[in-house]
């Protein structure tokens, strides 16, 4: 799950929109996107009428799309094993507790003020776990790609909330700079209980994935291209933008599967050529 702001060169208008990617190797790697009228209560009526919002459009903050977008995919089976979220999401323990309840497993993004169930304590600080762990127990890792090369930090988990299921398991994840060891980020993690530290590590650093959707839908599209003043106006524009990223997508999966069958050679002519050769 990612945020999306962006602002009309015409007006100045802020838009924000959320927006979600499947990060499976087979899915299509494209979009989908909500975005809410103005939140602040004296902007409702006037704003929502001259962005163009109607009645049947109300406020949801980022965190109640979040939980729609998550609920819409599982109600139309869209298959997926893990949920990721940046802290804006990830601090809301309702929602933790929500996805929990549905058995879906997930690692979201959290502050250092957050607080978990431990043996020591209701309300541990999350930044509490780490300062006494031996170094042995932080692992550098690279959790992907990014823009100027491997996302390579220094990892380690602590596991919470002792007293739960036998086959799954809470932990707490930091990621420490290299360069910077005072820069500590944190994530909740809920899993199997046979989930390695290299797997959750994995499923944190996918978040960064759409990202590589924003760039390739902003340059072969134009998603970020537009003057508008009215939600509808922004909303048809996103839309189509999505859609025509789509088409390419499958365009594209579709180029490299014929591309593929094309160099690889049959199987029949391979066993062939292993029997002749012996």
């Amino acid at each position: 799950m990612r945020p999306a702001d962006s602002r009309s060169p015409t007006r100045g208008t802020h838009r924000a929109a959320l927006f979600r990617r499947p990060t499976l190797p087979e899915a299509p790697r494209r979009l989908a996107r909500r975005s809410p009228p103005p939140s602040k209560a004296g902007q409702r009526a006037s704003h929502a009428k001259a962005g163009g919002h109607d009645d049947t459009v109300a406020f949801e903050t980022k965190v109640a799309m979040a939980k729609a977008m998550v609920r819409r995919a599982i109600a139309d089976r869209i298959p997926f094993g893990w949920v990721t979220a940046d802290a804006a999401y990830g601090y809301s323990k309702g929602w933790r507790f929500e996805l929990e309840q549905a058995d879906i497993f997930h690692v979201m993004a959290t502050t250092r003020h957050d607080t978990v169930v431990t043996r020591w304590a209701i309300d541990h600080p999350v930044h509490d776990l780490f300062p006494g762990l031996p170094r042995q127990k932080w692992k550098r890792r690279t959790c992907g790609a990014g823009s100027h090369g491997r996302r390579i930090f220094d990892w380690s988990r602590v596991e919470v909330r002792p007293w739960h299921r036998e086959d799954r398991r809470h932990w707490v994840l930091a990621r420490r700079g290299v360069s910077r060891p005072e820069e500590i980020s944190y994530y909740i993690a809920y899993c199997p209980a046979d989930t390695t530290l290299d797997e959750l590590i994995r499923i944190a650093g996918s978040r960064w994935a759409v990202e590589e959707c924003f760039q390739t839908a902003k340059q072969e599209c134009g998603l970020d291209d537009y003057q508008v003043r009215r939600y509808s106006g922004w909303h048809r524009h996103m839309t189509l933008a999505m859609a025509a990223h789509a088409c390419l997508t499958v365009l594209r999966a579709r180029q490299l599967d014929t591309e593929k069958a094309e160099t690889d050679p049959p199987s029949s002519s391979i066993s062939a050529s292993r029997k002749s050769g012996a």
